[in-house]
């Protein structure tokens, strides 16, 4: 369903310890944009009746049930985009954006 990476399990905890939030859970939204991308959303949150739980690299990862096939089958890591900046990413085969760079990439 969900794929954390080691790098990004590693950061979740990190940012889960400095902040107190260690018993919380990590939430995973999305909803398209107008242009049909997928934006998205995280945080430390408490389950809620309507969530699904999933569990990857040990981080227990809450959805709301109608996001769910939005995130279907995403990768969320944690990587180095210029020298020295990190940050999350999704890796999503639902979003049309990634796809159509994806299509563009493999064409040239």
């Amino acid at each position: 369903m969900i794929t954390i990476t080691p790098q990004a399990a590693a950061q979740i905890r990190t940012a889960a310890k400095e902040g107190n939030m260690e018993k919380m859970s990590l939430r995973l939204a999305a909803k398209k944009n107008q242009e049909g991308a997928i934006e998205y959303g995280m945080g430390f949150d408490d389950k809620g009746p309507s969530d699904m739980e999933v569990v990857s690299e040990e981080i227990e990862v809450i959805i709301y049930d109608e996001h769910v096939p939005l995130l279907r089958g995403t990768t969320l890591d944690f990587v180095e985009l210029t020298p020295g900046e990190f940050q999350f990413i999704f890796i999503n085969p639902n979003d049309p954006a990634q796809q159509t760079v994806s299509e563009e990439n493999t064409s040239t």
